[in-house]
């Protein structure tokens, strides 16, 4: 997250600038305090604002709610779209490229992780934050998937399907995104990394020797 504002240049913040402001105060407050319990007061002071101010920006907690979720959303996109740009050609490079990014300090944060996981318990009940976690799961999915199969086609493997081992991997990261979460005194990246290359070594033998 970009640092925030200080009080001499938040006279002259553009809008843009403020909504940004105020969207990282609430995802500090969502991270501290839960969905449930931010007030529009809560964001307010944390990003040293009069509570006029939030309302101004976002008229509402749902629309800034929903404004944050799809904050996080495309901070994620934009650093999965560099890492399969920046990776090896190859499907197996790029896949454990992005295998990697999810352990990474910039993505598994402690800050960031209890966000994705306040606002995951909520979809059941807010269809617009369903909406646009679905949305966002639906490319990672397509992508993940689509490497796995040219992989098995390279290999030949016949134990596997493409869509059984993104949904693995998917379960995997949701898995020691929560233990991070939950036990950062005893989360270990390197150790989550070796157990993510173990799977992909055990069902691609023939590329992650």
């Amino acid at each position: 997250m970009a640092a925030i504002a200080t009080k001499s240049s938040r006279r002259t913040a553009t809008k843009e600038e403020r909504r940004v402001q105020l969207i990282e105060a609430t995802v500090k407050c969502i991270a501290r305090k839960g969905i449930g319990s931010t007030t529009l007061g809560d964001v307010a002071q944390e990003a040293g604002l009069s509570q006029g101010i939030v309302n101004l920006h976002f008229n509402s907690k749902e629309n800034l709610l929903n404004e944050t979720l799809q904050f996080i959303a495309e901070d994620y996109k934009s650093q999965f779209e560099a890492t399969q740009a920046k990776s090896g050609p190859e499907a197996a490079e790029k896949l454990l490229a992005l295998m990697e990014m999810d352990l990474k300090p910039s993505i598994c944060d402690r800050q960031k992780l209890a966000v994705w996981f306040s606002f995951w318990g909520e979809v059941k009940t807010v269809p617009t934050y369903q909406k646009v976690c679905d949305t966002y799961d639906s490319v990672y999915d397509s992508v993940i998937e689509g490497l796995c199969d040219t992989i098995i086609k390279e290999g030949g493997y016949r134990q596997i399907t493409a869509a059984a081992a993104t949904d693995a991997l998917q379960s995997m990261t949701d898995g020691l995104w929560l233990s991070a979460l939950v036990s950062p005194k005893t989360f270990d990246r390197d150790q989550a990394m070796d157990a993510v290359y173990s799977y992909l070594r055990a069902v691609f033998p023939e590329h992650y020797e």
